[in-house]
């Protein structure tokens, strides 16, 4: 048989995977031959072998029993052999491991300290809960064993046992306790890590260790005033190990407690200011002593110390000590804000750092640090180093800057200028929220729309390629085109600016034959030129023909927005100026609040909307993303008997606003794609989700307050007033063209204005509701109902019913369907179920694509607490009423 030596050779010989396996396989064929002949010379060589074997990651599972015979010999050799192979080729997992607790009690009672130390090292790495308890006993009398060698092990055996079974922690307090006054650096530094996993494990242990406060603050005091000693010290910093581990364990002790904080804040002052900083080993202690005394119950001036440690921090030159800085003082403003304060201008510093991941954590430090009364310079310098910044890191950066702006702006003109600046520098990577909510702050801002009107256009002429910045822009020109031309609303010390109404429509036309931009973008420009060839009629004429060019636009939104708005000017001049007059004040308060929810409902649901209808939009040759095509209907033509309805809400309320229906997909490079949610947003915000008036009669002028030709708002983002009664001279061409019976309407871009005429009321049947699902302590019941024209649409409308005398928080309910179904959750109603037959509600949109030939089934999944204890109900509805 080879030596131990020779197979290795052998083995590293082989050239190919193949020849290493051919000689894997033929010692194992020998050792396995070894050991059925019992052969007691070569055992412990086999096992060696066995070893190596294991590590090249071959099975090695026969040869279990064999250490187990090791361990069991009486000579010191073959137990170091035995103890390493069950180590290596055992895990506490092996039920044969419990054939060797009789053999290790035996020998942590032997004479020999050194057998000691093997079952001590040995029950340190495989010990099993059940070998814990049956062991502990032993384990406990070696930590008083006058060998220091074997208290060192017992100890680092000790932890093993507390982490299986913590109820033994009791055990092992007092002469945990004894060790923290030892002499023999190896027994004292594991001593402190087994009163570490004391306190963790027990909280009676941890009120046990707070009376040896003082002898640890003892320990920590001897290493600082210790002189050289070269056994222990690391670059010039004397026994750093041994420093950070009681600082560690005084940490434990003194979080939450007074008495013993006060006695530990004097040394950790002193080790605070004498260890050096310019030194790996001296920063790791300092670290370490900053993040204790942010721990404990320690005075102000210890913390402000502490804090200036950090505020070194960084300023060194390693990426690493700056990192670990800045997330310490993350968790430090909570504590001591004003003296993280202090160190404003190093952590801006380290917003500008070459390193992403600093940079990141720097940004999110300083967004902590931003109120009142320093916002402003925080925001100038943030906006200066944006035009700097690199391109990936411009994303992350606006949008803190937009955030900071939004959360503490002073006033409405300060913001608007700081978003200006943003748009300016980094509209490409801002939000769509973001400019929404700018557009909500210039419409309430009545005294600053002149101004802000101005601005964009100014910015406009230097950052042309910022598209957010344009949609501002075209959006508010088109609005307030007027105080653009006129200068009306200076403000004192504003720049005069003289802009002729051939300019702003320079502006929009630039904007609309921009290849770059995308189909929102241009569609925005569509509908303010509409506006301007009312507000300025010298530029009508030119109006006219930029829209009449787009009738020959490839993309499908951009011709029909072309044909519909030719026709409003060519044949309805007369109500056109009343068509789009300016936007009304819009809710401010309520879109914040519609954004809040709707940032929650998005988080909630995310998984639930990926296979949503709304995530599979219909591809178009050109791009668009729309409903079945219809025949296009004059706008005006009163005689539909189908008008056009409102298209589903994207979640997106300026899209709605600005009668920009697009979906997510489209060929033109960077367009952004709106979120569905499944919420229409502006008709919430705007109140104006009510339904047409019903009028069976042949549509006539306004002559009665029964009969409307205008709705209230329209999707142009045009207030629309009811015609007066006396306004009996306003005339209206009426046509006779219908649409394709059975198909969907198209877009109706300028709100229901193509028929006011009743839609047919068709005849929808009636589903009556039933019970998806029922236990002890839930109810849900799911009503049903359709839209005309659409019979495999069902809409649902889920009430969730508490049963139990208990209130239900965290609800959140979820539905999976069939392939052949699509699913859209609305976010529910509340996420608290009251107790005692309290109810919430949520809607489901059901999309099935196999309608009548295939039936609806769906699995649903409740989740919600009880009393911070979390629950789960689910189960499976199969009775939803026939040819839903």
């Amino acid at each position: 048989m080879v030596s131990c030596r020779d197979m290795i050779r052998a083995i590293r010989a082989c050239k190919t995977a193949a020849e290493e396996r051919a000689v894997v396989r033929k010692e194992c064929a020998a050792i396995r031959a070894a050991v059925s002949e019992n052969d007691q010379d070569y055992r412990h060589r086999n096992l060696a072998k066995l070893m190596f074997i294991h590590m090249l990651g071959y099975p090695t599972h026969f040869g279990q029993m064999e250490c187990l015979k090791l361990i069991a010999s009486s000579g010191f050799p073959e137990k170091r052999i035995g103890y390493l192979g069950l180590m290596l080729l055992l895990d506490e997992r092996q039920e044969v491991l419990m054939l060797v607790t009789n053999s290790l009690k035996q020998d942590l009672n032997h004479s020999n300290q050194y057998i000691v130390g093997l079952a001590l090292c040995a029950l340190g790495n495989i010990c099993s809960a059940e070998m814990a308890r049956d062991l502990a006993p032993e384990v406990e009398r070696l930590l008083q064993n006058s060998n220091p060698n074997i208290r060192k092990k017992a100890a680092l055996c000790s932890i093993r046992i507390i982490r299986k079974v913590p109820d033994l922690a009791e055990n092992f307090m007092k002469p945990a306790g004894a060790f923290l006054g030892e002499k023999h650096h190896g027994v004292l530094i594991t001593g402190v890590q087994l009163c570490m996993d004391l306190c963790k494990a027990s909280s009676e242990a941890l009120e046990y260790l707070r009376k040896h406060t003082k002898d640890l603050v003892r320990v920590l005091k001897n290493v600082i005033t210790s002189g050289y000693t070269p056994e222990y010290d690391i670059s010039g910093i004397t026994d750093p190990f041994l420093q950070i581990r009681v600082l560690r364990l005084l940490r434990i002790l003194g979080q939450g407690d007074a008495d013993a904080s006060d006695v530990m804040s004097d040394i950790l002052a002193q080790v605070a200011t004498s260890t050096e900083s310019n030194k790996n080993a001296g920063n790791a202690i300092l670290y370490e002593c900053v993040e204790t005394i942010m721990s404990i119950e320690a005075t102000g001036g210890l913390r402000v110390l502490a804090i200036n440690i950090l505020g070194r921090f960084l300023s060194n030159r390693d990426n690493n000590i700056r990192y670990v800085a800045l997330n310490m003082l993350m968790k430090a403003i909570t504590v001591d804000g004003q003296a993280v304060q202090r160190h404003r201008t190093t952590i801006l510093e380290c917003v500008k750092d070459s390193d992403a991941s600093i940079r990141k954590r720097a940004l999110e430090l300083l967004f902590l640090l931003v109120n009142d009364s320093n916002v402003k310079p925080l925001t100038k310098e943030l906006i200066e180093y944006l035009e700097v910044c690199d391109p990936e890191f411009k994303g992350d950066l606006s949008a803190k800057i937009c955030s900071i702006v939004e959360k503490f702006s002073p006033d409405k003109l300060w913001y608007i200028d700081q978003m200006l600046k943003v748009l300016s520098e980094a509209g490409n990577f801002v939000k769509d929220e973001v400019w929404h909510a700018l557009i909500v702050v210039i419409s309430n801002a009545t005294d600053l729309q002149g101004y802000t009107v101005r601005s964009l256009y100014k910015a406009f002429q230097t950052s042309s390629n910022q598209e957010t910045l344009v949609r501002v822009a075209v959006w508010c020109i088109g609005e307030y085109g007027d105080l653009l031309v006129n200068n009306i609303g200076e403000l004192d010390g504003e720049e005069p600016l003289t802009v002729t109404e051939s300019d702003a429509v320079d502006v929009l036309e630039a904007a609309l034959k921009r290849p770059s931009f995308d189909i929102t973008t241009r569609a925005m420009a569509l509908v303010a030129l509409l506006k301007l060839s009312s507000r300025f009629p010298p530029c009508s004429k030119r109006i006219k023909d930029i829209i009449i060019q787009q009738k020959g636009s490839l993309v499908l939104e951009l011709q029909q927005r072309s044909i519909e708005f030719s026709s409003v000017i060519h044949k309805h001049e007369n109500i056109k100026s009343t068509l789009v007059e300016r936007m009304p004040v819009l809710d401010e308060a309520a879109f914040v609040g519609k954004r809040a929810v709707s940032s929650a409902a998005t988080l909630s649901s995310e998984k639930s909307n990926r296979k949503s209808s709304s995530g599979i939009p219909l591809n178009l040759p050109n791009g668009v993303s729309k409903p079945a095509a219809a025949p296009l209907v004059d706008l005006l033509d009163l005689s539909s008997d189908n008008a056009p309805t409102p298209s589903a809400s994207t979640g997106d309320f300026l899209h709605d606003l600005l009668g920009v229906d697009l979906m997510q997909n489209s060929p033109i490079q960077g367009m952004s794609q709106p979120t569905t949610t499944g919420t229409d947003v502006l008709l919430d915000l705007l109140s104006i989700g009510t339904p047409p008036v019903q009028n069976n009669s042949s549509p006539k002028l306004p002559s009665s307050p029964q009969v409307k030709i205008l709705p209230q708002l329209s999707p142009l983002g045009v207030a629309s007033p009811k015609l007066s009664n006396t306004s009996g001279s306003v005339k209206a061409t009426i046509q006779d063209t219908k649409p394709t019976s059975n198909a969907p309407p198209v877009i109706d871009l300028l709100g229901d204005l193509g028929s006011n005429s009743s839609m047919a009321e068709e005849n929808v049947p009636e589903y009556p509701s039933i019970v998806g699902f029922q236990s002890s302590s839930l109810k849900i019941m799911f009503s049903f109902s359709k839209q005309p024209g659409q019979p495999q649409v069902t809409h649902v409308q889920a009430t969730f019913t508490n049963l139990s005398s208990n209130e239900y928080t965290h609800f959140i309910f979820q539905a999976a369907v069939p392939k052949f179904v699509m699913l859209r959750l609305d976010p529910a109603s509340g996420n608290v179920l009251p107790a005692n037959g309290g109810s919430i509600t949520q809607h489901l949109t059901l999309d099935n694509k196999q309608h009548r030939q295939k039936a609806l089934a769906m699995r649903i999944r409740v989740a919600y607490k009880v009393d911070n204890q979390d629950m789960l109900e689910q189960g499976q509805v199969n009775n939803f009423p026939p040819g839903l």
